[in-house]
This record gives structure tokens, C-alpha cells and sequence, in this order.
């Protein structure tokens, strides 16, 4: 390990020289098959021909130039994310957490513009992770990762994940918007009830509420449309994405309906590196291929499949499975035997997961995995279920 680097991270020994579509190879050359694809980031997985192509070009004629200028690949992303989507406007960033701050300087700024600078507070859900930010923590509330950076930034207020009526009692008249993920993946790959999202329009309607989404994890494709949140047949105020928007180059976003972007004029937000050409030429080349004829109906047939096979192999290993969670391809199985431990033998035996809260093991495969694919994680889980149970 090296020491000049800060120990925040509970790393594992191994290192990866090299991948190529679904698979990891490490420093000795072991193969591994990626089912955490950089905690739900290399959505087509490494060594995409198409997107190393779009980067290799692009790195060759201009990398940064920032915001002073027009950025054309920006305006062509951000032309073909409006088309495929509720929103209207595009700010680009770097990171998940960036676009959920970008998010929450919105709803009070859209409030502040309508009138009502009083409504600055945004009711958030128990168990959700928002970022790495101290206000992102805040908005998320866990005390695990906001112990020693006190004080929390005010401004949220936490209720219960899917429920409703503890959400709509929580609104006063100093709320600003409602800030959920339609699927919690660090949470413990909870997805909120069709319902609930529902729900949750009909209370910001009532109220005159921004509805944001967080979907940095679960969107991009991972539920099996480009966005969780169409499953519920609902259009957002605004959502934030990232992760799998770059394919593993670092890009965030935050998009917002004309409306309620119409506050964010020139001077009232930045960014850097955000929207730079670079990372808008990668982002590009992800939506060629999301947005392709059949792609993401494929992604939704194979995330069935996959679904089916989880649970007839938690039926057949109680003692190391107790449910299967989750939506799409972002798949949670909830453990008996504890999370780390079944991860750490996963990965020994050729399949890296990764873990999540509620003791939870996340399935978060790239979205270009073949039925053969599921058939050797299938292999691998079963044989490592069949084997804890032997040695009890």
C-alpha cells in the first residue's frame, strides 16, 4: 500500500492493470468479471472501442477551454439530453455530487425568485446518499459520515424512505422542493415504490414544491430506461445525474425544466472543468450507444433474467441470502451471513460486488452484459453460497 496517500478508503490489495468489455484483469493477470463496474460507472464496460475512440480524438485536437467560450460538443450533449427527457436545461459539471448541489442551489433559488426566499428548506429520505460534500452529507443526514465535520449545514429535513404520509406531514410553508433517489444504492438498493414517486409529484404540485430526483446511480440507463423515474410515468423538476453519463470520464449534469431553470442566468452558477470538450465528446459517445435501436429494451430484458435467477438462488440458499432488491440492472441481495465477507469471496473466486448499507451486496453489472455473463455470476454465487454452507 502505498502511504502517501490518505487512508480514506478501506481498500483491497488487489490492482487492475487492464479491462476489456464486462472484465478486470489484475497485476498478475487474473481475470475477473466486473459486476461493480466502478460502483455503477463503466456502464459499457472498459475498454469501449467506441468510447476510447471519441476520447482518443478528441484528446488530440482540445481538452479545456472553459466556460468564456462556446463549447459545441456541450451544446450537442446537452441538445440530445433534453430531447431523450422531461427537462428543457442542462448545467454539466464533474460529479455526482456536484450536480445534486447544483440541485439544491436551484430550489432555493427558484423559490427566492418566486417570491418566497422563506422556502429554503428540502425534506430528503433516511438512508440516502447524496454525495461527499459537507452540504450533500447534510442533505442526507447519516451521522456515520458527518461525525467529525460538524456542524451539519441546516436546510434539510429527513423522513422516512417510501412513505408517504411521513413526507407529506413534514411539508411547511418554509419547504422549497423534495430531493429523493428513485432507487437508494448505497442505502441498501431500496427503489422507491411506483406510488410513492407518483406520490410525490401530486404533494410538489399541491404545495408548489420543486420534485428533484437524484439519480447519479440509477440513471443513465440502469433501470432499463434512460431514466428510473419514467417507470413511474411522472416528469421531474429537475434530477441529477453523473456516473454512468461519462462511462467512467469524470461527467455530472443537473437538467431542469425550463421553469424551473429559469433563475440560473449568467453569473449565478460555474464550474471550472465542467461541460469541458473532453469529457462532452466521452459523454456523447455514451449516448450513441445508449440511445441506439433496442439497447435499453435490452437492458430491461436482461435485468428480468437476471432478477429471476437471484431469486431462485436466494431460494435456495436461505442461510446466505435472505432477499433480492433493487431495480433494473442496479441489483441488491440482502445477506444472512455478513455483507463484506461474502464480497471478499465473491471477488476471490472472480466476481467483484460491492457493499452497501442494510447488509447489502450491490450487483451493478456494465449495461452491455450478454446472457452469458449472468450465467457465469450465477456460477459464481452459487458455488460460493454452496461452499459457506458446507464449512458452517
Amino acid at each position: 500500500m502505498n502511504d502517501a496517500l490518505m487512508p480514506t478508503y478501506a481498500r483491497s490489495p488487489y490492482a487492475f492493470a487492464r479491462g476489456e468489455g464486462v472484465y478486470l484483469y489484475d497485476t498478475d493477470g487474473r481475470r475477473y468479471l466486473d459486476f461493480a463496474a466502478g460502483i455503477a460507472v463503466n456502464i459499457l464496460g472498459h475498454s469501449h472501442p467506441h468510447l476510447v475512440q471519441a476520447r482518443t480524438a478528441q484528446a488530440q485536437k482540445l481538452w479545456h477551454v472553459s466556460n468564456l467560450y462556446r463549447v459545441p460538443e456541450a451544446e450537442r450533449l446537452a441538445e440530445r439530453l433534453t430531447e431523450h427527457s422531461f427537462a428543457d436545461r442542462v448545467f454539466f459539471c464533474n460529479s455526482g455530487a456536484e450536480a445534486v448541489e447544483g440541485l439544491i442551489k436551484l430550489a432555493r433559488r427558484y423559490q427566492h425568485h418566486a417570491g418566497h426566499p422563506e422556502r429554503n428548506r428540502i425534506i430528503t429520505c433516511q438512508g440516502a446518499f447524496h454525495g461527499r460534500t459537507l452540504t450533500t452529507l447534510s442533505a442526507a443526514g447519516n451521522p456515520k459520515y458527518l461525525e467529525g465535520y460538524g456542524p451539519a449545514t441546516d436546510g434539510f429535513d429527513q423522513v422516512a424512505f417510501n412513505n408517504l404520509n411521513e413526507l407529506r406531514a413534514a411539508v411547511s410553508g418554509r419547504t422549497a422542493a423534495i430531493l429523493v433517489e428513485p432507487v437508494q444504492g448505497e442505502g441498501g438498493v431500496r427503489a422507491a415504490s411506483l406510488d410513492y414517486l407518483r406520490g410525490l409529484r401530486a404533494v410538489c404540485d399541491e404545495f408548489g414544491l420543486l420534485l428533484l430526483f437524484d439519480e447519479v446511480q440509477c440513471g443513465v440507463g440502469r433501470s432499463g430506461k434512460f431514466f428510473a423515474h419514467e417507470w413511474a410515468g411522472i416528469a421531474p423538476d429537475a434530477v441529477a445525474v453523473a456516473k454512468g453519463l461519462g462511462g467512467g470520464f469524470p461527467v455530472g449534469a443537473f437538467m431542469a425544466t425550463e421553469k424551473a431553470a429559469a433563475p440560473m442566468t449568467a453569473g449565478s452558477h460555474g464550474s471550472t472543468f465542467g461541460g469541458n470538450p473532453l469529457a462532452m465528446a466521452v459523454g456523447n459517445a455514451v449516448l450513441d450507444v445508449i440511445l441506439a435501436d433496442g439497447f435499453l429494451e435490452g437492458v430491461d430484458r436482461r435485468a428480468r433474467a437476471f432478477w429471476n435467477r437471484l431469486e431462485d438462488l436466494a431460494a435456495r440458499h436461505p442461510k446466505v441470502i435472505a432477499e433480492v432488491r433493487g431495480a433494473g440492472l442496479l441489483l441488491g441481495l440482502r445477506c444472512v451471513v455478513p455483507n463484506g465477507e461474502l464480497v471478499a469471496r465473491l471477488r476471490e473466486n472472480g466476481l467483484l460486488t460491492a457493499p452497501a448499507a442494510e447488509n447489502v451486496i450491490r450487483i451493478m453489472p456494465p449495461l452491455i452484459i450478454e446472457d452469458s455473463h449472468i450465467d457465469e455470476a450465477i456460477g459464481i454465487l452459487d458455488r460460493v453460497c454452496g461452499a459457506w454452507v458446507k464449512a458452517a
